[in-house]
């Protein structure tokens, strides 16, 4: 193995293409030459050309006006003599017109063109020639079009067979694979490379050649390896030299050289000063061996290709990085609750869109009621991923104060308007994605059995009955966030127990040059083929199959949840008259149900927290008050009352007469809060089952 000489120009010499031009008098003197006549003929003006001499004759005999052209090729004329050789001309002989009426009797002059032929040896250099700069371009248009370093090495070796060699294969660095930056290694011993692409032709067997996905042995550090180690191509004339020099044991020497082969030419993929991988080139007879030439080429697009290969380590890396920033922020994709059961799934974008902004999430409210949301950021990349995550936040926040889908909405609205003031200002970069965002925020409640949802620019969802057929709920559409002054109307829902709710983001609908409308509709008949016996996490991939194309432009998030009722056993309610006389009466309800659920443990702690909070629903707000307790993994108290008052929690002094009894209520429960609804208010309360206060 050995590195291509570095060789000087050519001697300066005609090109083959070049015609020469002769003008003769009718004698056979010249009359005038061009210069490269000099080259092919022996013919000084002045002088009789001997070589053309005869041509003259011929021409003469020709009948018909001046400026007949008579060519002669081949064996009739004498080789000229070219770049140091003899090669056969080609002649076209015309008559020169009488220049004014007065030359019409002097004697004809004869312009001669001489044009020399190729030789089978010229055109194999030149059809060479072609086929190299035919590469050259197809690998300046081609390599590094694409961002991932597989498809771009596959491009490669799809160029290089079979017009360039009859066997290529390119091997990645294992760590340029998943998007690191390979270390400085000084000996081939060090390299870790992965056969990644691999393209041959029928004229040689690769039988035994390492298989694509497989990883190289190592290969020791020698004389022979070391030009790759610097960035500098190897040719190998006669591959009898890697039978004796490459370094490794015979048993693996097949999986290195194919059979049939003859000469090779290896390419380090090198860039910044490290090694990315190494291209190989193989021919077999009867093609003539590779040269200098082919090396330089080669050296040329494996430049191109190494800066592609770079740059698609980059963007890999880049690329994981947003999506497991993405994933990370995304819930659990599978929740089992009293409620519901959901599984969500997200699923970038290909073609080198890289991670948007699409999220989901399942919040667990008080009350056993449980919030779906679903939104799409605009964009892609990193930042979408970090307004993603803004947006995300500040839903769990607001969901956590309990407000109804439309007001949810409209605060969040609120909070983009100010992103963008923040971006407006230069405060932010990162925030210009959030404006646009759409979002559909919705709340079942498994004790009514009924769904509330709002929707800020974002499509409705799908609601599957057991039974039934498929149909997408009718919300009301409001503006996506950022806009302003504008109303998110709630929309109402009966869920029957076993439904399933489909929630997902425009990417699975809507695609280029594609209509929404025919995207529902596939989506719609997804849901209807559905086997309901399947688990979640199947259909969603049963969707995906039958919906989505091959190569997504946009990314994905599906949230799937099959809905349950409670029993009627699980809860118990009373509605009580503004009388204080009957808090005693709502703690003996109380206190009769928890022994018919078997809860007598918690029925003194339960005492309390009612009969507070009734006192205070019946002395403040009047009546009539609502009494509820929910049985499950929990247990949820809840008194509603007609007052909008917000009650707060605070710490009452020595001196003070009242103030204590929602303190007691925060001791007593694991949780509690207040919400407020249409006709007022519930303050909820939530005590663990078979456990202690946390």
């Amino acid at each position: 193995m050995r590195e291509p000489e570095r060789r000087g120009p050519r001697p300066a010499s005609v090109p083959v293409s070049e015609t020469a031009a002769v003008v003769l008098d009718g004698a056979g003197v010249v009359v005038a030459r061009s210069q490269s006549a000099a080259t092919l003929l022996e013919c000084s003006p002045g002088q009789i050309c001997a070589p053309l001499l005869g041509l003259l004759a011929r021409a003469g005999t020709e009948v018909g006006p001046a400026g007949r052209l008579v060519t002669v090729s081949g064996g009739d004329v004498p080789g000229g003599d070219h770049a140091g050789r003899k090669v056969p001309l080609v002649c076209t002989v015309v008559r020169l017109a009488a220049r004014t009426p007065a030359d019409s009797d002097a004697e004809p002059q004869w312009l001669v063109l001489v044009t020399p032929t190729e030789t089978a040896v010229e055109a194999a250099e030149r059809d060479a020639r072609r086929r190299r700069m035919v590469l050259s371009r197809a690998a300046a248009a081609g390599i590094g079009a694409s961002l991932d370093v597989i498809e771009l090495a596959e491009t490669l070796v799809n160029l290089l067979v079979p017009d360039f060699a009859d066997l290529a294969t390119v091997d990645i660095a294992e760590p340029v694979l998943v998007g690191d930056e390979p270390p400085h290694l000084d000996t081939s011993g060090d390299v870790r490379l992965r056969r990644t692409a691999a393209a041959q032709s029928p004229e040689i067997s690769a039988e035994d050649l390492l298989a694509v996905g497989e990883a190289l042995p190592p290969v020791r550090d020698s004389t022979l390896m070391r030009p790759l180690m610097k960035g500098l191509p190897v040719v190998v004339p006669d591959v009898s030299i890697l039978h004796a020099k490459l370094g490794v044991d015979p048993e693996s020497l097949p999986l290195f050289v194919p059979r049939g082969a003859h000469s090779s030419v290896a390419v380090p993929l090198y860039g910044r000063g490290l090694i990315l991988g190494c291209v190989t080139v193989w021919r077999s007879r009867p093609a003539s061996a590779f040269g200098e030439e082919d090396a330089v080429l080669l050296q040329d697009v494996v430049s191109r290709a190494a800066l592609g290969v770079d740059n698609a380590r980059r963007y890999t890396k880049e690329h994981q990085s947003a999506l497991a920033l993405q994933r990370s922020l995304l819930p659990r994709s599978a929740l089992d609750c009293a409620a519901v059961e959901t599984v969500g799934v997200y699923r970038p974008a290909s073609g080198g869109m890289g991670v948007g902004g699409d999220w989901f999430d399942v919040i667990p409210l008080p009350s056993l009621r449980v919030a779906f949301v679903v939104g799409d950021v605009v964009g892609h990349g990193l930042e979408a991923t970090a307004a993603m995550a803004r947006l995300r936040t500040a839903v769990q926040a607001l969901a956590d104060l309990d407000l109804d889908p439309g007001e949810l909405l409209t605060h969040l609205d609120d909070l983009v308007l100010g992103f963008s003031s923040e971006q407006m200002t230069g405060e932010s970069r990162a925030e210009p994605a959030v404006l646009g965002a759409t979002c559909l925020y919705a709340v079942y409640d498994p004790v009514a059995g009924q769904c509330v949802a709002a929707t800020a620019g974002h499509p409705p969802p799908a609601l599957l009955p057991p039974g039934d057929e498929p149909a997408f709920v009718g919300l009301v559409p409001g503006p996506p966030l950022g806009i302003g002054g504008m109303p998110f109307e709630v929309t109402e829902f009966d869920v029957r127990p076993g439904s399933m709710l489909a929630f997902f983001t425009d990417g699975l609908v809507e695609s280029r040059g594609g209509d929404i409308g025919e995207g529902m509709d596939r989506l719609r008949s997804a849901l209807a083929g559905a086997n309901p016996s399947l688990a979640l996490g199947e259909i969603s991939q049963d969707i995906f199959d039958r919906v989505l194309p091959r190569e997504p432009s946009d990314d994905v998030a599906l949230l799937l949840a099959r809905t349950r009722v409670l029993s009627s056993d699980q809860v118990a309610e009373w509605e009580l008259d503004p009388d204080l006389s009957l808090v005693a009466h709502a703690r003996e309800l109380v206190t009769d149900r928890l022994s018919d659920w078997d809860l007598d443990e918690l029925g003194f702690a339960t005492e309390l927290v009612v009969s507070e909070l009734v006192t205070n629903a019946i002395r403040y707000a009047g009546g009539p008050v609502g009494l509820r307790l929910i049985r499950d993994r929990v247990l949820v108290c809840e008194v509603s009352d007609p007052s909008s008052t917000q009650p707060r929690l605070r710490r009452a002094r020595e001196t003070d007469e009242g103030g204590r009894g929602l303190f007691l209520v925060a001791q007593l429960s694991d949780r509690w809060g207040c919400r407020f609804t249409s006709t007022g208010k519930t303050i909820w309360t939530e005590q663990p089952i078979g456990g202690t206060l946390g």
